[in-house]
């Protein structure tokens, strides 16, 4: 688990720094950190979160492992499938 914030210290470092873990493989899944929703890297409603609140995933399981759950959006059987087995 990553957060954005820890990537750099501007936002040309922190942005150069993403995109060589996802080209790396390293990060493959982005979260929401304040809501526990983890969902797809090209999820448009993932590419609005405030910097701040943003997180990354190297897999499921480790998103999972910490607490978070599927986007309702971008991952939507994962999410039905959450829901039923949550509510």
């Amino acid at each position: 688990m990553i957060t954005h914030l820890e990537l750099g210290t501007t936002k040309f470092s922190r942005l150069r720094q993403l995109k060589t873990l996802i080209n790396q493989g390293a990060i493959k899944l982005g979260g929401n950190a304040n809501l526990k929703i983890y969902g797809t890297l090209d999820c448009k409603l993932g590419k609005r979160l405030k910097t701040k609140n943003r997180i990354f995933f190297m897999n499921e399981v480790a998103a999972i492992e910490k607490g978070y759950r599927p986007c309702g959006h971008c991952m939507r059987v994962k999410y039905k499938l959450w829901k039923a087995n949550n509510c």
